[in-house]
């Protein structure tokens, strides 16, 4: 049996409530989704009390999945939904990048064998919200600038200041120890 043959197994016995299945679907996508939440609310409480409701409403949503794209990213979609949803709940407010601000941050180069996944996972922790929540839908969720404004009700320009800036952020700490220690303190 195909892997994808698997999924809409799986998708048709959750449509049909079977709790089997609906856990089956859950250990295949939970921790992949919880690394999602994780990137995106910086709280390892926030992230799992919205997995738990990102998937009771995949659960409950079921019927709406028209295999137009995967499971898994169908599923993503609604969990960075529910991500961003929880932190509009907390009032996140991004800033928007003026062009003279733009020009004045310096740029640090970091040469790669410095760097290794525990440092730069360190450092986009470190990053304000609104920051770390574009940098983590641009660059690792895979979303361009034009969804992000859209998700985020936000303008384009904004999501390419806010991505810039997380970038040269990251830079800051991952290029010095002196960067590092300046933003713990």
């Amino acid at each position: 049996m195909r892997h994808e043959d698997t999924h809409i197994n799986l998708v048709e016995a959750c449509r049909k409530g079977e709790r089997r299945a609906q856990f089956e679907l859950y250990k295949l996508y939970a921790r992949a989704m919880y690394n999602v939440c994780l990137r995106m609310l910086n709280n390892e409480a926030d992230a799992e009390d919205v997995l738990q409701n990102s998937f009771v409403d995949v659960f409950r949503r079921m019927d709406s999945f028209r295999q137009e794209a995967s499971i898994g990213a169908w599923m993503k979609r609604i969990v960075v939904n529910n991500c961003i949803n929880f932190l509009k709940k907390k009032r996140i407010r991004f800033q928007e990048l003026e062009e003279r601000h733009a020009s004045s941050i310096a740029t640090v180069e970091v040469s790669a064998p410095q760097i290794n996944v525990k440092a730069i996972d360190t450092a986009i922790k470190q990053l304000s919200d609104g920051y770390r929540i574009v940098f983590s839908l641009y660059a690792l969720e895979g979303y361009d600038h034009k969804e992000i404004a859209q998700i985020l009700n936000i303008s384009e320009a904004t999501s390419k200041s806010q991505y810039s800036r997380a970038k040269q952020k990251l830079r800051l700490l991952l290029g010095s120890a002196d960067g590092l220690r300046q933003m713990n303190g």
